[in-house]
């Protein structure tokens, strides 16, 4: 799935992306580890891999983050 890097925090290594569909989506730094990415700025096309989904207790939880090449 395909998202847009919303927030980075390089400390704590978390942050959120956007949907295409604009709902915000948190991810944590294993999400981030995953990725093998260093830096991460708002506004860059990422590629993610989920768990769960939207609209269910617990929710949609991000478990990979890179970036999107094509």
């Amino acid at each position: 799935m395909q998202a847009t890097a919303y927030t980075y925090d390089a400390e704590t290594r978390s942050g959120s992306v956007l949907l295409d569909d604009g709902t915000p989506v948190p991810f944590d730094a294993p999400a981030f580890d995953a990725g093998g990415l260093r830096l991460l700025r708002p506004g860059q096309r990422v590629r993610i891999e989920t768990e769960g989904a939207t609209g269910v207790a617990g929710g949609l939880r991000i478990t990979l983050v890179t970036l999107q090449t094509f």
